[in-house]
């Protein structure tokens, strides 16, 4: 294996700040987002949606009562996190729904619905004496 394949294989899988990498999607009703958290606890995992602002929060704990070990290589990651995400458009938070499964978190917002602007006609009320001129 060279060491372009060995750089691949070593890409981490949460960002240098220990925050998880997400991708975000919409359809015509919904914005959706999978986020990979994979080993945390889904009782350690809080996700708020406040002005179309997707907040997630997790922490993982280390297990292990060893710190003395000899690593040749430590990647696992432990601690907290906070990632603030705007979303692409309006949606209704109250209505979201997040399912956990296999280290994924799903999540699905309902889009808000548009609406239509209503036109409003202005009359324009001339001073006494100025009626009628142009």
């Amino acid at each position: 294996m060279s060491n372009e394949d060995d750089e691949f294989f070593n890409l981490p899988m949460v960002r240098p700040n220990n925050t998880p990498s997400l991708d975000i999607y919409q359809d015509q009703d919904n914005v959706y987002a999978r986020v990979a958290l994979p080993g945390v606890d889904s009782e350690n995992i809080k996700v708020s949606i406040e002005n179309s602002v997707l907040t997630l929060e997790s922490s993982t704990e280390k297990k292990s009562e060893i710190d003395e070990k000899d690593y040749y290589r430590k990647e696992i990651r432990y601690g907290s996190f906070r990632r603030n995400v705007q979303l692409p458009t309006h949606v209704q938070g109250d209505k979201a729904i997040a399912e956990y499964e296999d280290g994924i978190l799903n999540i699905t917002v309902p889009k808000k619905k548009e609406e239509k602007t209503k036109k409003i006609e202005v009359k324009i009320n001339l001073p006494a004496g100025r009626q009628g001129k142009k």
